[in-house]
């Protein structure tokens, strides 16, 4: 039995009862054959009397009782276990919560507590007790032979090593087909969930479609390690049954001869012709519900080394210096490709599907090349459809969008985008930088980084720009991610114009101050549109539109200078780094 699994069931009082219930049920069961076979063999010889095919209808119908007994016993262990480890499992996870989980996506967790946990019903239900009864029954029919015929015995005792021997030869490669087809099955669960999270933010990259290759190769890798589970599987089942037959055919031909020859009574010849399969039985059905077990064992393995895992200090680290590079602007290729575009909206009515109330109406909007705009309004008023809008996710139901008079759809726009809550892959901290310039080198993202205020706390983590984040950038705090987020866009080359949507939300001060600083440096030269609630972001404009019920209900340009004043400056922050000192204060969420 799987130790993990063993140390589970000393452990839970139900799930040894239960246990100790179904092996019992199903070695009686085996043991029950000798019986029945010598009461079969005696009425066919003539050597009992017709009277004996009622104790025989006992023993066969005391079998089936005992199947069910151990078929029930089966099921409430395989469900004791399931619910204990599932119950484990998410104490295990919440304990070390998701900061110290970098190494797992959500999805794999899913896939693990759900499907994987359910693969234990074939090892529970039908490995566990048929490895029962070939520890047992093989070794009671041997010696009920022994004393019935040596030289079929003898034959037994030769033969039946094979099947086992065979047994283990294709179990410790099924053993490792079943673990690349679980592998690839909790990579397919992980990464599939972890692009549908990010969609908008691959699609704003123009990332989507390669997504959906790489989806599309590790479905393909799922489907091929499972042919090739079943493959071997298949093939096992044939080597087995096959030193099966011959090992029965070696009793069964000399036992003809000998009983053709006068040298052997009818009772034993049939005895031994009854009982030399029973040998053999209960190993093949070992080595047959071996493969549809090991997925379940895979599961448990990978299920026990979450449980298994030690708590360690949390990676985050405590108080990063973000100075180094902080004045350290762009690197020369982020800058605009084709100079700042001119963006106009041309009476655009956009409206969702099942919604009465269009999200924009009539809007009609000029922002000139390299012009700093501000979308101000309460919630809910259409500036995230406006951003939308621009950045293709949405479609409108008339009027046009034009970006330097070209049709946006038809265009080959590609704003860099900033969320208010950015979308980080669990990947390196590089991988997310270069995610929308999978050829940017290595100085390429540093330089990015340093734009954006970020290279200081990178270069403090475990492995620097190699350190995989966390699903979803659990390992780094609010204003951390919103940096990274920054340095993304940075370090994509070509990009002419800007999309934020209230970059500073959930920030304390100073984590603002350096995401505006950044914000600054990079809307130079670039046509910018910024959704913003926050007077920082708010004063980088040039000019402040109000919406409000999906409507422009003013437009005002902010004085040059009269921005100039009221902008922060990058000097605000202290020149050897940002404080990202933990603040909890709003929903949880620091720096």
């Amino acid at each position: 039995m799987h130790k993990d699994l063993l140390r589970l069931a000393r452990s839970e009082r139900a799930v040894r009862r239960h246990l100790a219930l179904c092996l019992a049920a199903a070695v009686l069961a085996g043991l029950l054959v000798l019986v029945q076979a010598e009461l079969l063999a005696g009425v066919l010889s003539g050597r009992f009397a017709v009277a004996a095919l009622l104790p025989l209808a006992l023993v066969v119908g005391a079998r089936g009782l005992l199947g069910l007994v151990q078929g029930v016993a089966a099921g409430r262990t395989t469900t004791a276990v399931k619910s204990v480890l599932r119950h484990r499992l998410l104490s295990r996870l919440r304990d070390l919560g998701p900061a110290r989980l970098t190494s797992h996506r959500s999805g794999e967790l899913v896939t693990l507590s759900g499907r994987g946990l359910d693969a234990l019903d074939p090892y529970l239900n039908g490995y566990l007790p048929s490895v029962a009864v070939a520890g047992v029954v093989p070794i009671a029919v041997l010696v009920r032979l022994l004393t019935a015929d040596l030289a079929s015995a003898v034959i037994v005792l030769v033969t039946l090593p094979l099947i086992p021997v065979f047994g283990a030869l294709v179990g410790m490669h099924t053993k490792a087909v079943t673990e690349r087809q679980w592998r690839a099955l909790s990579r397919l669960g992980g990464h599939f969930l972890d692009v549908v999270r990010g969609l908008p933010t691959l699609r704003a990259f123009g990332r989507a479609r390669y997504q959906a290759e790489v989806i599309r190769r590790v479905a393909e890798e799922h489907r091929a390690a499972t042919m090739r589970t079943l493959r071997v599987a298949f093939l096992s089942s044939l080597v087995l049954e096959l030193a099966a037959s011959l090992s029965l055919a070696l009793v069964a031909v000399p036992i003809g001869l000998r009983l053709l020859g006068g040298t052997l009574e009818l009772s034993t010849a049939l005895l031994v012709l009854l009982l030399a399969p029973e040998a053999y039985l209960p190993l093949r059905n070992m080595g047959t519900r071996f493969h549809a077990a090991m997925e379940g064992v895979a599961a448990a393995d990978q299920a026990f080394a979450v449980l298994d895992a030690e708590t360690e200090p949390d990676p985050r680290p405590a108080s990063p210096a973000d100075g180094s590079g902080a004045g350290d602007g762009a690197p020369s290729a982020d800058g605009p490709g084709r100079g700042a575009p001119e963006i106009r909206l041309e009476n655009v009515t956009v409206r969702y599907p099942g919604r009465g109330e269009a999200a924009l109406e009539e809007v009609s909007l000029v922002i000139a090349p390299g012009e700093r705009v501000a979308l101000v309004g309460e919630s809910g008023a259409g500036k995230s459809t406006l951003l939308h809008l621009l950045l293709g996710f949405v479609t409108p139901e008339r009027g046009r969008v034009l970006v330097d008079g070209d049709d946006l759809a038809a265009g080959s726009w590609r704003p860099a985008f900033v969320p208010q809550r950015p979308h980080l892959f669990a990947v390196s901290v590089a991988d997310n930088i270069r995610l929308g310039s999978p050829g940017a080198t290595p100085d390429e993202v540093r330089a990015a980084a340093r734009a954006a205020h970020a290279d200081g706390f990178v270069t403090e983590l475990p492995q620097g720009y190699d350190t995989v984040l966390g699903e979803r950038g659990t390992n780094l705090s609010a204003g951390q991610r919103q940096r990274v987020a920054l340095a993304r866009a940075f370090c994509l080359p070509g990009a002419d114009a800007l999309l934020l949507d209230e970059p500073t939300a959930r920030l304390d001060g100073r984590s603002e101050a350096a995401v505006v600083a950044a914000t600054r440096d990079l809307a130079e030269g670039r046509t910018a549109v910024i959704v913003a609630h926050r007077p920082a972001m708010i004063d980088l404009a040039d000019r402040v539109i109000r919406i409000a019920d999906g409507r422009i209900v003013s437009d005002r340009r902010v004085p040059r200078h009269d921005t100039e004043n009221q902008r922060p400056s990058a000097l605000d922050v202290s020149p050897d780094g940002f404080d990202d000192s933990v603040s909890t204060a709003q929903g949880g969420e620091s720096r």
